[in-house]
């Protein structure tokens, strides 16, 4: 039954009885859970008595012990296709890393539990679904495609979502109303660890994150490179930021942005990748007038945290993951809709065709000027916001 008066992404369906204990499955990164955290909360205002359980990942077990938020623990997912994956092979999830002893484990575990809820918030249920009915919870609810197995309650999948939406239309299905999701908040020891980077000579931090788990999604990092001296020949400081595997890419943006600028603002700008723990990447986000990045879980992060941030999407993922608001949040977007190298309809995604192996950058026909006009309004934004 719908409740009249819902105001949220759509339909409000009756609260399940007697919920103290619900679990949520989440794979993936950074991003993927910082999507779900509206609806985290939206399920946390509407069943205050109840603990959430997050079923993810190391990443995700990081995030909330580092900002905290609605999410009470968190149990580290085994690998299993579809849901978590295990070692790789290119693109391909190679058959031998399920290890299903460590699999039934963790349900027998899991099941002794006694989850009241479960929610499914990991994509179109093929693998998902299933590995969630393994739970044993009273009651389910998740997204579904036509070929995956039912739960309770069913979300039609469809790709082309934003994300957030998506999951507080799944929470409605399962009796909480859509809610303003308030910031996360970095914990107090980690803004400490991060305090001596900031230059206050500086009137503004610029943080810079160019790296994207798809190398598709990537704008090219003689741009970022562009776009970090342009705002530092205006004051900012320009921090780059980045996981150790992009330690590399973040040193080339920042000596080739150095190379742009004249001698006096050459100190402006500067690689932090590999340097920080996630509680302090949180801590820097939050203590930064604006982020520019790729589309990746850093500017989820930041977005999160309330920090402004220009993104360079394509446009598949700004339909997906893109900010719906514009005052913080400014969209560029690239539309490109086929490989640069084989022609591939590249808009074809997920289930409905394979990838054509080409892992050329989508991110074309954005001007650094425009990217750079966009972080520096943003900028004068933020320091009104923040009384500076």
């Amino acid at each position: 039954m719908d409740v009249p008066g819902n105001p949220g992404i759509g339909p409000l369906l009756k609260k399940f009885s007697h919920v103290n204990r619900i679990a949520v499955l989440r794979g993936g990164g950074l991003g993927d859970l910082i999507y779900t955290y509206p609806a985290l909360n939206a399920l946390k205002l509407a069943y205050p008595e109840a603990t959430i359980t997050l079923l993810g990942t190391p990443i995700h077990a990081a995030v909330v012990a580092a900002a905290g938020g609605p999410v009470d623990d968190v149990e580290l997912l085994p690998a299993a296709r579809g849901v978590h994956d295990g070692p790789r092979n290119g693109q391909r999830f190679e058959a031998g890393a399920e290890d299903t002893a460590a699999q039934e484990a963790f349900f027998q575990e899991m099941r002794a539990r006694k989850f009241d809820l479960a929610l499914q918030m990991h994509g179109g249920g093929r693998y998902s679904n299933p590995f969630l009915l393994k739970l044993g919870a009273r009651h389910t609810a998740g997204t579904r495609t036509r070929d995956a197995e039912p739960l309770e309650r069913n979300l039609d999948y469809v790709y082309y979502q934003q994300e957030p939406d998506r999951w507080l239309e799944l929470a409605g299905l399962a009796g909480a109303p859509s809610i303003t999701a308030p910031p996360l908040r970095p914990k107090p020891g980690h803004q400490q660890n991060v305090a001596g980077l900031r230059d206050v000579r500086r009137a503004s931090l610029v943080v810079v994150h160019p790296g994207a788990t798809d190398p598709r999604r990537r704008w090219p990092a003689s741009n970022f490179a562009d776009a970090a001296a342009g705002v530092a020949r205006k004051g900012a400081q320009v921090l780059i930021v980045g996981d150790h595997s992009e330690k590399a890419l973040a040193r080339e943006v920042a000596e080739l942005a150095v190379r742009r600028l004249p001698q006096a603002d050459r100190q402006s700008v500067r690689s932090v990748a590999g340097e920080l723990d996630l509680g302090d990447l949180a801590a820097l986000l939050d203590a930064a007038t604006v982020l520019l990045a790729s589309d990746s879980g850093p500017r989820h992060l930041a977005q999160a945290l309330g920090t402004p941030t220009v993104g360079v999407f394509w446009i598949g993922n700004a339909i997906s993951a893109g900010p719906r608001g514009r005052a913080l949040h400014r969209v560029h977007m690239s539309w490109v809709t086929r490989c640069p190298r084989c022609g591939s309809d590249v808009t074809q995604v997920g289930w409905t065709a394979p990838h054509c192996g080409h892992d050329d950058t989508l991110i074309r026909g954005i001007a650094v000027a425009d990217v750079v006009q966009d972080v520096l309004d943003l900028t004068a934004t933020s320091l009104l916001l923040r009384g500076k």
